[in-house]
């Protein structure tokens, strides 16, 4: 099929690496403009535009596509589909009725579920056991399209969300490649999301207050934060003062204790911190202020002797 693709960041790329290696006729990349990284301020391409100017694919990078932006670009390429994961931007309605067959999104999540930004942090945010990728039909609305296909992703206890993106992106490539394979042929079934019987939720992109955490929460609830923003952007608190990021914990099961909530207590060679209602999270890989990412154990062997205090803003 000849496709334009649509994306951003590595979630992207694993969409477009199966629509190249299928042996689709990948005929331009969008894909946000390039943005200033670190302290100097360089540009820095999206990993998108790193993948397809490496195998020699055409990108453009519309600051906008309001107005007939890209219908130029439509009119050259002529696409039977328009492919969109992780774009960041909306698609107006001439670019939605333009294909043959539409524009497809691959979403990671399990829709009407978490329609929005930040869906794979926010299932773990949450405590979901399962998540999942949702092929759809896009139309005017946020994620509100027809499925097309849906795939489930369960969710063990201690993954964070570096490990279920990998998982989704594989399971979003290989449904996308299954349904326009279905669309093709004339076989797809189209879903309306109302019809399922799920309450539609939306959720929305992470910011950085978000990640301080608030040792007055239940223990399970923030080992859930923690591992819902782990690699990036992490969950954070202040040992004594001192920033320190935290990528896993664990709330230990039937664990008591009288010490007030934001306690770190030495404990099983690492940290114990004490949370709202007598709960006990077991600190397992931080990262210290200027440090390194280091297990829990070795930064109380080498940098913290306790008992000390965490503190963090408070959270809803």
């Amino acid at each position: 099929m000849n496709i334009i693709f649509m994306g951003t960041p590595d979630f992207a790329v694993v969409q477009l690496r199966a629509l190249v290696d299928a042996g689709h006729n990948v005929q331009c990349v969008l894909s946000n403009p390039d943005k200033p990284r670190g302290r100097g301020g360089e540009l820095s391409p999206p990993q998108v535009k790193r993948w397809a100017l490496e195998r020699g694919l055409r990108v453009q990078q519309p600051a906008t596509l309001r107005d007939g932006a890209i219908l130029p670009l439509l009119d050259e390429c002529k696409p039977d589909v328009i492919v969109v994961a992780a774009y960041g931007k909306i698609l107006p309605q001439y670019a939605l009725d333009y294909p043959k067959y539409g524009c497809v999104c691959v979403h990671a999540s399990l829709l009407p579920k978490y329609r929005g930004a930040a869906p794979i942090n926010w299932a773990l945010i949450n405590g979901e056991a399962i998540s999942g990728v949702t092929i759809m039909r896009m139309d005017a609305g946020v994620d509100t399209g027809d499925m097309i296909l849906q795939g489930e992703v369960p969710i063990p206890r201690g993954m964070d969300a570096g490990a279920l993106h990998d998982a989704l992106a594989e399971t979003g490539a290989a449904l996308l490649l299954r349904a326009l394979r279905q669309l093709e042929a004339g076989t797809a079934v189209f879903t309306k999301q109302d019809s399922c019987g799920i309450e539609p939720s939306y959720v929305t992109k992470i910011d950085n207050a978000f990640c301080e955490l608030d040792f007055t929460r239940p223990a399970l609830e923030l080992e859930h934060r923690i591992y819902g923003l782990a690699p990036y952007p992490g969950a954070f608190t202040r040992l004594d003062g001192k920033l320190i990021k935290v990528f896993a914990a664990t709330a230990l099961d039937g664990a008591l204790t009288d010490e007030a909530p934001g306690s770190a207590i030495p404990a099983g060679g690492g940290i114990d911190a004490a949370c709202g209602g007598g709960g006990v999270l077991r600190l397992l890989e931080v990262q210290p202020e200027g440090g390194r990412r280091m297990s829990c154990a070795e930064f109380a062997r080498g940098k913290y002797r306790g008992p000390g205090m965490l503190s963090g803003k408070k959270f809803g």
